[in-house]
């Protein structure tokens, strides 16, 4: 894991090699920053097993670095009222977006991007200048 940045307890971020253990780096990193922000379990798994699919993903076609970032975002009374939600994103440096496939049900592979889109509460791509991003949201409860 290179490059932890942690901005008062509303984002983190990290940046991991395209190696065989930037998926469990990635799970770990995750865990533990979801819990020292104190989110319940329940949300905690569901984050982990999300940003552990992408990260997969990502590294299965890139072999440049990856990066995860989380972002608890403040809740204030300048916006219009909405659940808290927590946002997370999977970055590398290829520009294509990933592309929904059906699996079938012996296949190993093919579900990452289904289990993000039946899960999060919304989640899109963007391109950025050296690659795309992956991100969804998650409702917080509370």
């Amino acid at each position: 894991m290179v490059g932890v940045i942690d901005t008062g307890g509303a984002c983190a971020e990290w940046t991991f090699p395209a190696e065989p253990d930037a998926v469990r780096s990635a799970r770990h990193a995750v865990r533990d920053a979801l819990r020292q922000w104190g989110l319940e379990p329940a949300l905690v798994d569901v984050t982990v097993l999300l940003v552990s699919e992408l990260v997969t993903n990502s590294l299965r076609y890139t072999s440049g670095p990856i990066g995860v970032r989380l972002v608890r975002p403040a809740v204030d009374g300048s916006a219009p009222p909405r659940a808290p939600a927590l946002l997370v994103e999977v970055s590398d440096p290829l520009p294509d977006p990933p592309r929904e496939r059906p699996a079938g049900p012996d296949d190993e592979g093919g579900r990452g991007l289904q289990l993000v889109a039946c899960t999060a509460r919304r989640w899109g791509t963007r391109r950025g200048r050296t690659g795309k991003t992956v991100w969804f949201e998650l409702p917080v409860p509370g």
